[in-house]
């Protein structure tokens, strides 16, 4: 797969980016993990995953205690995919296509970004192995495009607590605010006792 599409190309020689963009792919781009891309991915508490399918694009928020996503290859990595609010937006553009964009972002002021392009699939076999609690499914993300881009803009933001609603084991994990609203209430899946 291309790193640029003709469309990046065209932007790239209308705004002398090319040369730049052609070092930058040659230098920082790559296909494999890296020791320091390993060590971003299993500090990180969350990452932003866009998918695309069939015309819906969608971006969303994955979080967790840190090590919830795992390398486990030379380009590949997985997490679990936890309870959320049964749209199965990112799942669905999963299925249908596979596509995936993961960017992680450290809050601190000076961390690089890093990026992952590659193809996602999911595996609900429920003995698949290293599931956390309360999981449902696998996602398994093969790398195709893997590369640490500029700080600059990112902002230091504190990150002061872990969220009480990430399932660990001997705690019991409390139900959002949201699944209690008098709307929901009534059409959750069969998990959720009725209020």
């Amino acid at each position: 797969m291309d790193f640029f599409t003709p469309a990046m190309r065209a932007l790239q020689d209308r705004h002398d980016g090319r040369r730049l963009a052609d070092r930058l792919n040659e230098r920082r781009v790559h296909d494999a993990f890296l020791d320091a891309d390993i060590a971003q991915i299993a500090a990180a508490r969350f990452f932003f995953l866009a998918t695309a399918a069939d015309g819906f694009v969608d971006c969303s928020f994955k979080g967790g205690d840190p090590g919830f996503v795992r390398v486990v290859g030379p380009s590949t990595l997985e997490w679990d995919d936890l309870d959320g609010n049964s749209m199965y937006r990112s799942l669905g553009n999963i299925a249908s296509g596979g596509n995936v964009g993961l960017l992680f972002v450290p809050f601190d002021g000076t961390g690089l970004r890093l990026r992952i392009n590659g193809r996602a699939e999911v595996i609900d076999d429920a003995s698949a192995d290293g599931r956390a609690i309360g999981a449902r499914a696998l996602v398994r993300v093969t790398a195709t495009h893997i590369y640490p881009n500029c700080p600059r803009y990112i902002p230091r933001m504190a990150m002061d607590a872990v969220s009480p609603y990430v399932p660990r084991a001997g705690v019991e994990t409390p139900v959002p605010e949201w699944k209690t609203r008098d709307y929901i209430v009534g059409v959750l899946p069969g998990t959720y006792p009725e209020k």
